[in-house]
Order: C-alpha cells, then structure tokens, then sequence
C-alpha cells in the first residue's frame, strides 16, 4: 500500500509556525470562497450587462496593465522580506524588536519602495500601451479615461504595500482577509451599479469602461483604507536608520549600496533587487497570454476569453493562489538558514529537523493537488457541455469561450503544482539561483511564444493561449523539482518525489468513474436536452439523475483515496506545538 508522506510529521519548533500557516490558508481560502461566490452571482449580471469588446478590453487589456504595474513594482520587495522578516515576530513582538535594532525598520523602509518604483513603471507602461493599442480599443468611448483611472487605481494599491508586508511579516492574515474581502466586495458591486445605470441611458454602453476603472479603484481604496483602520498610518518613505550600515555596504562595493545604507538593509535590498529584476521574464511567462491575445485576437473573442478564464480560474483563485502565499510564508520561516558562523563553504545550513519536516509537507501538498487535479479531469471533461449554458451569456456561447474553458480543465493541475514548488524555490532560493532561474525563464518565454505560435498557425484559435502555458509551465515544474531535489540531496534529506503520486487503487476507481459517466445514455441525453431546451432543462430529471450519478462516483473515488493514502496523511499531520 503506497501510504502518503506525513504533513507535519515532525514538531513544529518556531512557535507555531504550522499551526498559524494553516489557520492563515483556510483563512484565504475563506477570503476567496466568500468573495468569489459573491461575485461570481453579481459576475453573471456583469456579463449580460457588457458587451464582449467592453469585457474583453477590461479583463484582458486593461487587467494587464493593472498586473505589470503591480507585479514589476512590488513582487520583488514582498518575497524578500517574507525571507528577511524576524521569525516567530508578531504584533506582540514588533515594537519590542523596533526599540532593539534597526533591523525591523530597515525592512518597514523597504516596504515603502514599491510605492517609490511605481511612479516610473506606471508611466513606462502607460507611455507603451497608449501607443501600441489598436484603432479599434482606442475608438471606445471614455477609453483614455478608464486608462487614466486604472493607473491611478494601482498606484493607490501600492500604498497599501507597507502594511500588507508588516501584516504578512506578523502573519496576521486577519487583517489581510478583512481588506481584500471588503475591496473585492466593493469592486463588484460598483462596477455593477454603473453598468446597470448606463444600460438605463439611450447611448448604453458609453460608460462601460469607465465601469471596470471605477469598480478597479474602488478596490484599491476600500483596501488601503481598511489596513489604516487596522494597522494605523504607516510610513510611505524611507526614513534615515540610526546605525548606518557601513559593513554590509562594503561587501557590494557599490555607491548606490553607500547611500542606501543609511535606509535599507542592504542584503534584503540586494535580493529584492534581484527578484525584481527577474519578475520581468516572469511577468511575460504569467501574463504572456494576455499580451499574445491583445496583439492576435479580435476584441470580441478577447472579451470571450476573459470569461472563460474569470470561470476557469475560479479554482485557481479560491484555492491555489491562497496555499501558494502561504507556502512562501511557510518555507521561508522553516528553512531559515543557521546562524552564519555555522554556514560552511557548500553554503547555508539548515536545521536537519526543519529540513525534513519541510520535505514531508512539500510532498504531501504535491501529493493532495495531484489527486485532485486527477478528480478535476475526470469530472469536469463529462460535465462541462452541460454547465455551459448555466454559466455563459447568449452572446458569449458564439465566441471563443467554450472551446477555452474545456482546455482549462487540462490546465489546472499545472497551475496547481507548479504554484507550490515555485514558491517553495522562491523561498529558499540564493541570488545565484534567482539569476540562474531568470536564465532558464527566458529560454521558457521563447517556448512559450514559439509554441502560442504554432497552435494559433494550425488554427487552435485562442485556445493555443492554454495549450501554450501548458508547456510552459511543464517545463517551469521540471525545473523547480528538480532544484527540489538537488537541495534536499545537498542537505542529506530523503526526498522522493515517488512518494507523490496517487495510488494505483484511486486512479482505478477514477478511470472506472469516468466510463461510468461519460459512456452511458443518459449523459448523451442530458448534453442534447440542453443544447436544444437551453439553460431552462437543468432541472430536468435527466440532467438532475445524471448529476446524481457524478456525485456518486466521486464520492466513491474521494473514499478511495482516504482509505488508501488519505487518512494516514492527515493522522500524522499534528499541528500542536509543545
């Protein structure tokens, strides 16, 4: 019997680290379930409100300035100091640590610099997007103002950056889930009622852009102002530390470093340096869809695109995003390397008790996404032509949509697994490997580009966007397990990737599962009931009794999986402390 590695097996020795890492997963998950189901009912107005051109001109165009402002400016600085940040520091122990050293304020410092590297990224960005969009965006109404707003609604993001890194750093997700719940809320609900009254006007659609911006800064503004009414005033420019320095400046023998000194930690700000610089290429991989689809697809087939990834994401955001955040977190406190005197010249050493608890946690969250990624595939392919005409508008069954939203079911476990091993590589991580890592990310772009190329030539349309990341992001998870591995080998800790995989008893029940449901005639009943009846047969007892049917296949598969590996992986996984 293949049994799972333990999640936690070992004691967690930092103060709870685990404990509190759990509680601020389910926490974000909370977060994103709430909001998302929100959301997604006030979403479905949305798509009926907007036409494609104005959705897809929102969610894709203007959503990729809004990410270049944001993850160019402040990605960099969050990594580096989830890694640099005190251990075991809480809201309790921050001003004891303040009137100590100036270790905590050189970090609260450089907290405030995505604010400082926004100012130019923003007119960078809307400089180049100005004039590379096309006739036929820039010809919608109020474009140049909506640009205007969505610009200004990032800056105003970033303002909330010293208090989202001090929260992170406590790891008071709390305050987090409270600020970005509300602003999501509020986002919603304002693009909503400006959409709703433009539909009310004679020239509707006029304001449908200016729609999505207002919805975009009210966000941005509801956050800030809630980590102020949280967390209080913080500091928005670096002030002068008390103690320059001068030691670390010298190693970097930099003028620059000189200077900077007098208001950072200088190897928190070389590594955040670092990790900006390389988000660049990284920007591109995650985002690259995006532009490939702003330069190759017809407006409205933009605006069906960004529907079916707004659905297909849903997972992505709901559930990997929030344990991908908290990984970082996580790894970056547990693999903390020992002291400096006890580094020897192979590099950093680590805790040899950290180490393997680290590894039996990294292989039991590959191992719980891998068989859910396999219930994901099995279930969705049979059930996706029937929630199709539940989940997409009229207008949007005619666009690329559907085709999109069937490639992300194969999509989704790539997202999955690559999002816990890169957060795991981006914890633990050296500047040699974050420069040996950007190396191999440009090598990975012109994979990704050469091959959206080659789908789009052979006529996949829109969906070689997909098929393309899928590659990609293969290749991004071949690297990072590999560089897994090639640490905890360097450490002389067991790591079997082996360990991983689903047992050959659950992958039975799944492949049986899937004959059972998509082989039978009620399933070839219930998708033509509802290609020719529409939305209205969902609560036909054919479409209800084939439901029924899938629920209880992947009940039986879920019990397979805790009778075989399941239970013994979540029996060994305490997150008591002493």
């Amino acid at each position: 019997m293949n049994q799972q590695p333990p999640l936690g097996r070992s004691k967690d020795k930092d103060g709870g680290l685990l404990k509190r890492s759990l509680t601020s997963l389910f926490s974000l998950m909370g977060l994103q379930l709430g909001s998302r189901l929100l959301t997604f009912v006030l979403n479905q107005a949305l798509f009926r409100l907007a036409s494609p051109q104005a959705y897809g001109t929102a969610a894709i165009q203007f959503e990729l300035i809004l990410s270049t402002i944001l993850f160019l400016s402040r990605e960099g600085v969050r990594n580096a100091l989830l890694r640099a940040w005190p251990r075991n520091t809480t809201i309790h122990t921050t001003q004891e640590l303040n009137s100590n050293d100036d270790h905590v304020p050189a970090l609260t410092n450089l907290s405030a610099l995505p604010i400082i590297l926004g100012l130019p990224v923003s007119l960078a960005t809307t400089v180049a997007y100005s004039t590379l969009a096309s006739d036929d965006v820039r010809r919608q109404p109020h474009f140049h103002m909506a640009l205007m707003i969505y610009v200004f609604a990032a800056l105003s993001e970033l303002f909330s950056e010293p208090m989202h890194n001090r929260a992170m750093g406590e790891v008071r997700t709390g305050v987090r889930v409270r600020a970005e719940g509300l602003g999501i809320t509020c986002k919603t609900l304002v693009t909503y009622l400006v959409l709703l009254y433009d539909s009310t006007r004679l020239d509707s659609g006029e304001f449908a852009l200016v729609a999505f911006a207002l919805g975009q800064l009210a966000y941005s503004s509801v956050v800030f102002f809630s980590y102020v009414y949280q967390m209080g005033y913080p500091t928005f420019l670096p002030t002068r530390l008390a103690t320059r320095q001068e030691s670390e400046a010298v190693a970097f023998r930099s003028t620059f470093y000189h200077i900077a000194s007098q208001y950072f930690d200088i190897n928190s700000l070389h590594l955040s340096l670092t990790m900006t610089g390389q988000s660049i290429v990284k920007h591109i991989l995650t985002e690259g869809d995006k532009i490939i689809l702003s330069w190759w697809s017809p407006l409205q087939n933009q605006g069906g695109y960004a529907v079916a990834v707004n659905y297909g994401s849903l997972v992505a955001r709901i559930v990997f995003q929030p344990l991908e955040e908290i990984c970082r977190v996580y790894f970056s406190r547990t693999l903390c390397p020992l002291a400096e005197a006890n580094s020897t010249s192979t590099g950093p050493q680590f805790d040899r008790r950290s180490l393997g608890q680290a590894s039996e946690i990294l292989l039991s969250l590959v191992s719980i996404q891998l068989v859910c990624s396999v219930l994901v595939i099995v279930f969705a392919t049979v059930y996706l032509p029937i929630f199709l005409h539940l989940l997409l508008p009229i207008q949007y069954l005619s666009t690329s949509a559907p085709k999109v939203l069937a490639a992300w079911i194969w999509y989704i476990p790539a997202l999955a697994i690559n999002g816990v091993l890169e957060a795991f590589f981006s914890s633990i991580a050296t500047s040699q490997d974050l420069r040996r890592q950007s190396r191999w990310l440009v090598g990975f772009s012109v994979v990704f580009i050469v091959s959206a190329i080659g789908f789009y030539a052979s006529d996949f349309g829109d969906v070689s966007l997909v098929y393309a990341n899928m590659i990609n992001l293969a290749v991004r998870i071949i690297y990072a397990a590999q560089y897994a591995s090639t640490f905890f080998d360097r450490n002389k800790t067991a790591h079997r990737w082996k360990a991983s995989a689903p047992t050959w008893q659950f992958l039975l029940a799944a492949v049986l599962s899937y004959l059972a449901i998509s082989m039978t005639k009620i399933h070839h009943q219930a998708v033509i009931l509802l290609q020719t009846e529409g939305r209205g047969a969902i609560l036909s007892a054919i479409v209800m009794s084939h439901l029924a049917q899938g629920a209880g296949m992947g009940l039986c598969c879920v019990v397979t999986w805790w009778l075989t590996s399941g239970r013994y992986l979540v029996r060994r996984a305490p997150v008591k402390t002493d």
